[in-house]
């Protein structure tokens, strides 16, 4: 049962009664989750799902949404960038998703409800020539389904794509649940390149980050030990390449507060690392935050002079504060 609580908050972009601008969660005015930004020069854009769950409901997401900000302490909001219907063979379910920019083109894949063509959860993909759309379905058809993947033990571990552009141009997909598999995009960005590979690290649950800071090459996920707990962490792996082979670095973070699930987001930013992840611990009106309506947070990210990630302490505070060292 999610504990409930007593506060209620005004609108993004505004903060509540005495806390800081850049406190969390970011967004207060409605649920969000699975946050994923992209820095655009010198603004950067999140684009997350909406939580649409209402009482006993599990997961109602319909669109996903995106944000700006300047100095990580004020957000605009954009309004949908996406809707699952304008993926006419999709049924539901606007999960996870993540943007990217390459051809002068800015692309969105996204985990959707694939129609009964195609049983299971697939991943879409969708263009545009704004950071904040409007975006249409960018090939017509799925990009992944779950036939793609026919060692998987169910029917849905095609969810939660990140994209990485490496420094050579070449472009990479990593998405799953369970299984987390990897694979190259061909330059259209519509097609898959090549066999699709399993890289699980260690007690991996969902939602994969790509990143590359320097030489060393970041995959951190959503994990969970379901053998000794009932919440999904933030666990990360690194690399020499994108290929491989990843070593595990543990836990990143705890889960987050009320909240099942977690979903990892890492960008640099005017010379700052942030961490963006969500929890629970949000109250709108009357409904309380639950495994369906969840809130995205930041906090700073800093890495150690060998290039691990230090842990990250999940705060109220967020990055209204200095980043502690």
């Amino acid at each position: 049962m999610m504990l409930a609580l007593t506060c209620s908050w005004p609108a993004a972009g505004q903060t509540a009664p005495g806390a800081p601008a850049g406190s969390n969660p970011i967004i207060r005015d409605k649920f969000t989750a699975d946050p994923a930004p992209l820095v655009v020069g010198d603004r950067l854009y999140l684009y997350v799902g909406h939580d649409e769950a209402q009482r006993d409901e599990m997961f109602n997401m319909r669109e996903w949404l995106v944000y700006s900000t300047t100095d990580m302490q004020h957000w605009t909001d954009h309004g949908p960038i996406l809707k699952v219907a304008d993926f006419k063979w999709a049924k539901k379910d606007a999960w996870a998703a993540q943007a990217t920019f390459k051809n002068g083109k800015y692309w969105f894949y996204a985990a959707v409800e694939h129609d009964d063509t195609h049983p299971g959860k697939a991943i879409a993909v969708a263009v545009s020539d704004s950071p904040t759309g409007p975006s249409i379905d960018a090939k017509g058809s799925a990009l992944i389904t779950n036939q793609m993947t026919p060692k998987g033990t169910h029917s849905w571990e095609d969810i939660d794509p990140t994209i990485f552009t490496d420094d050579d141009g070449t472009s990479w997909i990593a998405w799953g649940n369970r299984q987390c598999y990897i694979a190259r995009l061909k330059p259209n960005m519509i097609e898959i390149d090549g066999p699709i590979t399993e890289i699980t690290p260690p007690h991996f649950e969902e939602g994969p980050w790509l990143h590359k800071r320097g030489a060393l090459y970041y995959l951190t996920y959503a994990s969970l030990d379901r053998s000794t707990h009932r919440d999904e962490k933030i666990s990360y792996a690194t690399a020499p390449s994108i290929r491989g082979p990843w070593t595990p670095r543990g836990e990143l973070t705890g889960s987050g507060r009320y909240s099942f699930t977690i979903h990892p987001g890492i960008a640099a930013f005017k010379g700052k690392s942030y961490l963006f992840l969500h929890n629970a611990a949000l109250t709108i009106g009357d409904l309380n935050g639950a495994i369906g309506r969840r809130a995205v947070t930041v906090e700073h990210l800093i890495y150690t002079p060998e290039g691990l990630m230090k842990p990250v302490v999940q705060t109220d505070a967020g990055v209204s504060v200095p980043p502690s060292r």
